[in-house]
């Protein structure tokens, strides 16, 4: 829903069929399955323990000698088995389906609006062509009024003008037929730089134009759109990689350009450079130099530390974006891990909380799922945009939810273990009564 709202106005008016819509349905769903699962597990581990726990078959079984951490095993080791096939699709799976949606998005939002020909409305969707329909029938077909523009000059603008006709989109959807009856076609031959044209008018009783349709296609473009979600993680280390070794070409160009600026090193005296030499000191810039010289010199300075600055603008710039690449390549590389680890983490403090909860369905188990996944998505996306911004390190930034929930885990499966009363209400109540007791005597004194 996020992602039609966001894309609604590209999408709205661009005349798409079923087939392209649940296609991009599909798409966006399968890049959503790594957040998913984590949440799928978070829920149902609650609820599966929950369940366990309000039919006291929890209790049967830790009355038997069986401790939670020997029950949970097997039920870790399956999350660890999802952990797993999260990974497998967040690398094989999602990277051709994130390029096939930026590709297919991308094809969606260049391609032309749907042909919408309105009633007194100029329609210049058609490449070389203006139309003006005067009033159109309940069926759409029939037509009255018609004018068309040709544009192929700039001043000899050919016309069509009918009085009805019929307007008609082929079978194969690739041309727009109009018969048109009872009208006029006007049309200048001629080169017009000169006034030796020909206008010619003609009158026709049924004539049929035929426009094509192919600008409204979607194109099936190669998938050539760029972006570091489309990479596996072989991939994106060989990107970054290759990243990282462009040091040695900023340091080469940065010597190259910026250099000849620096004419004044050809010129050093290198015996300068081991021993003091005494030198008089030169108060004045005017005493060395000419006077008939001075503008001359101070303008040429003035254009090399010019081009100068430009150069080093342009690298730093050039430089900064070789930076963002390399951090953006950082973060999709940890990516495939974090969320991953994720199923690991979110079992272990779901398992343990459906135990301490011991209430099953949809009630509890779905507030509780719900209120941790809600921690760790803003977390996942609060140190994400921190990496983003070079604030903190990709690493700290990618691995924050993970590094915040798990101690909850393990302190969640520690109150379990020893059936902890952190989540009973006749624990709080038990607790609180004492106090409440004791302020209600106070306030009647």
């Amino acid at each position: 829903m996020q992602f039609f709202w966001l894309y609604i106005d590209d999408l709205v008016g661009k005349g798409l069929d079923t087939f392209i819509i649940l296609k991009l349905v599909g798409l966006v769903s399968i890049s959503m399955l790594t957040t998913a699962i984590p949440l799928a597990l978070l829920f149902s581990s609650i609820m599966t323990f929950g369940n366990l726990g309000e039919s006291f078959e929890l209790i049967a079984i830790k009355s038997a000698g069986i401790p939670l951490i020997r029950f949970m095993r097997p039920l870790f080791i399956f999350a660890i088995f999802l952990a797993g096939i999260a990974f497998l699709l967040a690398n094989n799976i999602i990277p051709v389906s994130q390029m096939r949606l930026t590709t297919l998005k991308y094809e969606i939002i260049v391609s032309k609006p749907a042909i919408d020909l309105k009633e007194g409305v100029f329609y210049d969707k058609i490449d070389g062509y203006v139309i003006k329909l005067g009033k159109k029938e309940a069926n759409d077909s029939v037509i009255n009024d018609i004018v068309i523009f040709e544009k192929r000059f700039g001043l000899q603008d050919n016309m069509i003008m009918a009085k009805s006709g019929v307007m008609r989109v082929t079978p194969d959807k690739k041309f727009l037929e109009f018969i048109l009856y009872n009208g006029w076609r006007y049309q200048e031959k001629g080169y017009r730089a000169t006034t030796n044209t020909e206008f010619t008018r003609l009158n026709f009783k049924e004539y049929k134009k035929v426009f094509d349709l192919k600008s409204f296609q979607m194109n099936k473009t190669v998938d050539v759109i760029y972006d570091p979600k489309m990479l596996s993680v072989r991939q994106l280390g060989k990107a970054i990689d290759s990243i990282q070794s462009m040091d040695s070409f900023f340091i080469k160009k940065a010597s190259i350009e910026i250099y000849p600026y620096l004419k004044f090193i050809l010129y050093k005296d290198s015996a300068r450079l081991f021993k003091e030499i005494p030198s008089s000191p030169i108060k004045n810039f005017d005493a060395i130099i000419p006077k008939d010289e001075r503008y001359n010199i101070v303008e040429s300075v003035g254009y090399q530390f010019s081009s100068l600055q430009n150069n080093l603008a342009s690298l730093v710039t050039i430089y900064k974006d070789q930076q963002h690449a390399e951090t953006m390549h950082a973060i999709e590389w940890h990516r495939k891990f974090t969320l991953s680890f994720a199923c690991i983490v979110l079992f272990l403090i779901g398992a343990p909380l459906g135990a301490i909860i011991r209430k099953g369905g949809l009630g509890a188990p779905m507030v509780s799922a719900i209120a941790f996944f809600v921690i760790f998505f803003l977390l996942n996306n609060f140190g994400e945009k921190l990496a983003k911004s070079e604030q903190w390190s990709v690493y700290a930034g990618m691995w924050l939810s993970s590094l915040f929930l798990i101690p909850v885990g393990l302190f969640l499966t520690y109150k379990a273990m020893r059936d902890s009363q952190l989540f009973n209400q006749e624990f709080y109540y038990r607790f609180l009564q004492p106090i409440k007791v004791t302020l209600q005597k106070y306030f009647k004194k």
